[in-house]
C-alpha cells in the first residue's frame, strides 16, 4: 500500500479531478464505459513497474546478489507488464477500428467485418482490463500458495449437515475439472450417514488460495428437505472458511516455530459410530495453541503421526489466517475478511433450489443454473464477478485515501 502510494503520488496534482477516466470504450451505456475503466493512476504504476522490471532483468543478467526473493518478484511483475502491454495493443486496435469504421466512404462488406472485429476487441479489452487493475493493486497476503477449505454446518438442523456435504462435493467437483491436486484431510459424517458434521480440504495448487478466498463466509440454501411431507422450503446454512497452507518446512519463509510451552498436544482414542470407524489405540490427536486458543483435532488416520501431522498443517493455516486478518483488521477496520458466525444472516450466498438460482450478495449477481454451480462447472463465473467488485472496491479506497491525504497536505 505504501509502495502504491508513493509512486502515484507524483501525479496526483495533475489528475486530482478527474475521478474515472476511460481510454477507450465502446458504446454509449455507462455499464460499458465503467467495465473498461483504468485510472490513470494505475497506469503510471504499470509504467513503474515497466521500469522495475528491467532493473531487476538487469540484475539478474549480471548474477550480483539475484535473490529467490527477486526470481518471485520479476516473475509476478512479468505477469503485470504483460498484462499492459496487451492492454495498450488492444486499446490501439479498438481505437484503430472505430476511425475506420467513422469513415463515410467505407465499403459495406468492410464495415460488416470491422463491426464483428470491434466487438470481438471491445470484449478482449474488457477482460484484458479487469486483469490489469486486479494485478495493479498490492498483492493479497498469501495470495500465491495452496490452500485449505473448512466446512461446517450452521442452522437448519439435519438438512444443514447435508447441504455442507453438498458444498464440499462442489469445490472437489471444481479441483477436477480445474485439474488441481486435492485431498480431503478430514471429513466427519453425520450418524444418520447423510451429511457432514465438519470437514476439511486441502488443494495444493499454487494460487489456490487467491482463487478461492471470495468463498469464505456463510452460504445460505433454500430448499424442500426429503423429510418435508408439505412441502415447505427451508432455509439452512452453512459455514465456509478458506485458509493459506503453509508448509511445514523451515525454508517456507511463513514457517513458524513454536515454543515448547505454546502447544497442547492430547492423544485419544477416534470416536465413531462403531465398527471400522473405530480403532482401539489412541491414534486421534488434539493440537491447542494455548495463547489463542486455537484448537485442531484429527482422527481420520489410523497412524497417530499422521494425524499430528495433518493437525499441525491446519493449525499453521488458522494462525496465519489470524495474522493475516489482524493485519486487515488494522488497515481496513471496518470489516473482517472471514466469517463471524454461522448464522442464517450473516449471508454471502444464497441458492435457492425452487429458482434453480444462485445469488451472491456481496455484488448482487444472480446465476440462473443452480446445477451448473453445485457441479463446479459454472463456480467460477460467481467468483469472478465477486474478485471484480472487490478490485473496484480496492481501488476506489486507495485512489480516496491518496486524494484525501493531498487535499489535507494542501491545506
Amino acid at each position: 500500500m505504501k509502495r502504491l502510494y508513493n509512486d502515484l503520488r507524483g501525479v496526483i496534482n495533475s489528475h486530482r479531478r478527474l475521478k474515472f477516466k476511460s481510454i477507450h470504450t465502446y458504446g454509449s451505456t455507462r455499464n460499458i464505459q465503467e467495465q473498461t475503466i483504468i485510472h490513470p493512476l494505475l497506469l503510471k504504476r504499470a509504467d513503474v513497474l515497466k521500469t522495475e522490471l528491467k532493473q531487476i532483468g538487469d540484475k539478474m543478467s549480471s548474477s550480483a546478489g539475484f535473490t529467490i526473493s527477486d526470481s518471485k518478484k520479476f516473475a509476478r511483475i512479468t505477469q503485470v507488464v504483460e498484462l499492459y502491454d496487451r492492454f495498450v495493443k488492444q486499446s490501439a486496435d479498438f481505437s484503430g477500428l472505430k476511425e475506420m469504421l467513422s469513415e463515410p466512404d467505407l465499403d459495406e462488406s468492410l464495415k460488416e467485418e470491422a463491426e464483428n472485429e470491434l466487438k470481438l476487441t471491445h470484449k478482449r479489452l474488457m477482460e484484458t482490463s479487469n486483469m490489469l487493475k486486479a494485478k495493479l493493486l498490492p498483492p493479497v497476503p498469501y495470495a500465491d500458495r495452496p490452500c485449505l477449505i473448512e466446512l461446517r454446518p450452521g442452522a437448519g438442523g439435519h438438512e444443514a449437515n447435508i447441504f455442507t456435504n453438498d458444498l464440499l462435493e462442489m469445490y472437489v467437483r471444481f479441483c477436477q475439472i480445474n485439474h488441481w491436486p486435492f485431498e480431503i484431510v478430514s471429513k466427519n459424517e453425520h450418524p444418520s450417514g447423510k451429511g457432514i458434521v465438519d470437514a476439511t480440504l486441502m488443494i495444493n495448487e499454487q494460487g489456490s488460495f487467491d482463487r478461492m478466498r471470495h468463498e469464505a463466509g456463510v452460504h445460505r440454501v433454500q430448499r424442500v428437505p426429503e423429510t418435508e411431507n408439505k412441502g415447505r422450503v427451508h432455509t439452512s446454512a452453512a459455514a465456509v472458511i478458506v485458509l493459506p497452507k503453509i508448509e511445514a518446512d523451515k525454508s517456507d519463509p511463513e514457517y513458524r516455530k513454536f515454543k515448547s510451552d505454546e502447544l497442547r498436544i492430547d492423544v485419544m482414542r477416534a470416536r465413531g459410530s462403531g465398527g471400522q470407524h473405530v480403532n482401539t489405540t489412541e491414534s486421534a490427536v488434539r493440537i491447542t495453541h494455548l495463547p489463542t486458543g486455537i484448537s485442531v483435532h484429527i482422527q481420520d488416520e489410523r497412524s497417530q503421526l499422521r494425524n499430528k501431522e495433518k493437525a499441525m498443517q491446519i493449525l499453521r493455516a488458522r494462525l496465519a489466517d489470524l495474522e493475516m486478518r489482524n493485519r486487515m483488521a488494522r488497515e481496513r477496520e471496518q470489516r473482517n475478511e472471514q466469517v463471524s458466525s454461522v448464522d442464517r444472516s450473516d449471508k454471502i450466498r444464497t441458492y435457492n433450489f425452487p429458482q434453480s438460482r444462485v445469488t451472491d450478495h456481496r455484488c448482487n449477481f444472480t446465476l440462473y443454473d443452480l446445477e451448473g454451480c453445485l457441479s463446479g462447472e459454472r463456480l467460477g463465473e460467481l467468483m469472478d464477478n465477486v474478485a471484480r467488485k472487490e478490485t473496484n472496491d480496492r481501488i476506489a479506497g486507495i485512489l480516496s485515501t491518496i486524494e484525501t491525504d493531498f487535499s489535507l497536505n494542501c491545506i
